[in-house]
């Protein structure tokens, strides 16, 4: 059972009263120096209704992305906080935010999973989900972007665009995201908002839109100015306890100093010549209405504009800020609000073919003692309510939602009904995985898929209606890999049921059995992963279970092409089977992305039964799961099935054990080569110990990209193998006195050298 501090516990249940009573969680008290103050009012009162089910066109579903240590969890934390959800502000150093609530996320000061809280900004209903920024939990990122409308990107505005920032920043652009850039830490002596606005172009390829300049730097940074309105907007922290709630916005005026007033002016004509480009709309109200003084362009419109350009991602908008000294996070949530899209601005097929019925994409699942499986729903459209039955698509089956939640990272509400647009938790939905599309009926999904094929998006099948379901979510292969055994025989039982349900929650975590030892094989996307899994099954589980050394997950492919032949003839009782296969099997680039892929001749797949068709790939995909020189997966294998002849009443089984047989004897005749996973390596070290760690990156067979200048510190970019990366956090710690950060990235696959796939071979034979 999880363990929360007690000043978290008050505050979430503080965040639960505000729900329930429907208090609107800000306005503002307006003075001469237009000061606003960010109170609760009695009078704020909202229906219930209002709460729970606001107008889709007020509901923000956004996710805060970063590299690791750019300060995600303490913006999001004070997002909570200024919009009246907590009551006192949490430290990822003190251990009592709300969103990092695993015990190991508090321990560790980082974030572990993706926790999604609600809450409420000026009549806009925000479903924020606060995700990691560790390459080992990345998987957490993908889902998550994988549902949402929006994100934030949040920088540390020393170090600009990092490794794992152009990680999520991929993902973002798979899923076409809008984001928002938030420059955070701008009280550090080394922030510096040129260039991270050039690290984003250059780095990112995007188009920042800057939106604010600071006021201040390092130590003396106090607020922003506001570019559209040209709003000073400065924090006056009067001692250490100041929360940052009161600040002051007033007008520039010539007190402010010419150099600020410069500066404005050049940066406001700047971005104003910068959204006309990227909107043609704008650009047109330019010059037939402002022709002769840009400047003199109302704020409102080019808020519009900028907005455009954000939904139609030609440029991404860029605010600063310090989360940590409470400075510039009201602006980002007003941000949030004006530019990110609301649900009904994503268009969505689904929708249309759905119309009024419930469609929902399942994207995470909890595990609570109490309540069972917890199912994080993404509704698209219809309506939830809780004691209902529903479909799931993919499992085929019927299952029955007894509850119904809004999320508050480990703490939730019990609502009546939920709407389209939202993120709901759900209890009692026992097969549902992440990735299941959950419809209200089975009448429903063959209505969709009607009105699908009608519009021309889909085909029929032999006579049937394709189902119509949400693309799930893209799941990474692991890298890393090692035994794992009860105490004793007696907990083997228990250890399969943690592992069960570990696997439930987190897809990238893979478990399998040896066939050969009968050990049980834990496989995790790094050393971190698995450790965290470890110490889950220790903590949740109540299972001190021990690790075998961690392995690298190598992978297989071909070096040539080949085509074979094989026949099967077995009788059963007194039913005869007999099939013949052909078909060949090719290498391909790896770097296309391609893993393995499946084909059949044209007239080939025309003429097999969806059942034989069915069995045929069932064949071909349990060959690819297993190379033939050790073992391993397969990467970059393409595999043709030319001809499947069979005789009458040949089951479908056969045929699938006929082609597994024909597979491994192409690929042996083929040939194997080994591969192995190369890393993307970033180091960040100060120039006295940079000989230092590149003799060391030289013994590990790693290869130098580009040293870079930051600031007083170096950047190294590097490839190296995996199999050489085992403990190097310990060891960089050691080589430079721990003044050095390194992240990690999977590059590629690349083939092994003669010398070591032998001794990898050897090794693995027992002969090392």
């Amino acid at each position: 059972m999880r363990v929360r501090a007690f000043p978290t516990l008050s505050r979430m249940i503080w965040g639960r009263y505000l729900l329930t009573a429907g208090l609107q969680c800000c306005r503002c008290r307006v003075s001469c120096q237009v000061k606003r103050h960010h109170s609760f009012l009695p009078d704020d009162v909202k229906s219930l209704r209002a709460v729970v089910n606001p107008d889709i066109s007020k509901i923000r579903n956004i996710g805060i992305m970063a590299h690791i240590d750019a300060g995600k969890t303490t913006t999001t934390e004070r997002m909570l906080y200024y919009s009246g959800y907590t009551r006192a502000l949490g430290d990822v150093d003190d251990g009592d935010t709300v969103t990092d609530f695993m015990a190991q996320e508090r321990e560790r000061g980082i974030t572990i999973q993706s926790a999604a809280v609600t809450f409420d900004w000026k009549s806009h209903r925000i479903n924020l989900i606060d995700t990691p920024g560790h390459v080992d939990f990345t998987l957490e990122v993908e889902r998550a972007l994988r549902v949402l409308d929006g994100a934030v990107a949040v920088f540390d505005a020393s170090a600009g665009v990092e490794a794992q920032t152009l990680t999520v920043w991929r993902q973002a652009e798979k899923h076409h995201v809008p984001c928002v850039c938030f420059l955070n830490k701008m009280d550090k002596p080394a922030a510096n908002v040129r260039f991270s606005i050039e690290s984003i172009k250059q780095k990112l390829k995007a188009n920042p839109v800057l939106l604010q300049i600071p006021v201040g730097s390092g130590k003396n940074f106090s607020g922003v100015v506001d570019l559209l309105t040209n709003q000073k907007i400065i924090w006056k922290l009067r001692s250490m306890g100041d929360d940052g709630r009161m600040f002051e916005s007033k007008p520039l005026d010539q007190s402010d100093g010419p150099e600020l007033l410069q500066e404005v002016n050049e940066a406001r004509t700047a971005l104003i010549e910068q959204v006309a480009d990227l909107d043609d709309e704008f650009a047109e109200l330019l010059l037939t209405d402002f022709s002769e003084s840009f400047d003199a362009v109302p704020s409102i419109k080019l808020q519009e504009a900028v907005r455009r350009v954000t939904l139609a991602r030609k440029g991404v908008p860029v605010l600063c800020g310090s989360s940590l000294k409470n400075k510039g996070v009201q602006p980002l949530l007003d941000a949030i609000t004006a530019y990110l899209p609301a649900p009904n601005e994503r268009h969505h097929d689904l929708v249309r073919w759905y119309k009024d019925d419930l469609c929902a994409l399942a994207f995470k699942v909890l595990h609570d003692k109490q309540r069972g499986p917890m199912v994080f729903l993404r509704i698209y459209s219809g309506t939830l309510k809780p004691q209902t039955a529903v479909h799931n698509i993919n499992r085929n089956s019927i299952e029955r939602m007894s509850r119904l939640l809004v999320p508050f990272a480990d703490q939730h509400v019990e609502i009546p009904s939920m709407t389209a647009g939202n993120i709901a938790l759900t209890v009692g939905l026992k097969q549902t995985v992440t990735g299941d599309t959950i419809v209200s009926s089975k009448a429903s999904a063959a209505a969709a898929a009607r009105r699908a094929q009608s519009d021309g998006r889909a085909e029929k099948k032999r006579g049937e209606h394709a189902s119509v379901v949400l693309s799930g979510v893209e799941v990474p292969d692991p890298v890393f890999f090692c035994t794992i055994e009860p105490p004793t025989m007696a907990k083997q039982a228990d250890l399969e049921n943690a592992l069960n349900c570990l696997q439930r929650e987190d897809p990238s975590l893979k478990v399998r059995v040896d066939p050969d030892s009968g050990q049980t094989i834990l496989c995790g996307m790094g050393e971190l992963h698995i450790d965290i899994i470890h110490d889950r099954i220790r903590r949740e589980y109540g299972i001190e279970t021990h690790l075998g050394p961690l392995q690298v997950a190598y992978r297989e492919t071909t070096l040539r092409e080949v085509s074979t032949t094989d026949t099967l003839d077995r009788t059963v009782g007194e039913r005869r089977h007999v099939v013949t296969v052909e078909l060949a099997v090719r290498p391909v680039d790896i770097s296309t992305g391609v893993s393995c892929e499946l084909a059949f001749t044209e007239d080939l797949g025309v003429q097999l039964s969806p059942e034989m068709k069915e069995a045929v790939e069932n064949g071909v995909h349990s060959s690819f799961l297993q190379g033939p020189l050790l073992g391993y997966p397969l990467l970059g294998v393409s595999t043709l099935i030319q001809s499947v002849n069979m005789e009458p009443g040949t089951s479908p089984a056969m045929v699938s054990a006929c082609v597994s047989r024909c597979m491994l004897k192409a690929l042996k005749l083929a040939g194997g080569q080994v591969l192995e996973p190369v890393m993307s390596l970033e180091v960040t070290v100060g120039e006295e110990h940079l000989s230092t760690v590149l003799g060391d990156l030289a013994q590990r067979r790693g290869t130098v990209r580009d040293i870079q200048s930051r600031h007083d510190n170096k950047v190294l970019l590097a490839t190296v193998p995996l199999a050489e990366m085992m403990g190097y956090s310990t060891i960089l710690r050691t080589l430079t006195s721990g003044n050095a950060t390194f992240s990690l990235e999977l590059d590629t696959y690349e083939a092994m050298n003669p010398q070591d796939q032998n001794t990898l071979l050897k090794r693995m034979a027992g002969l090392l």
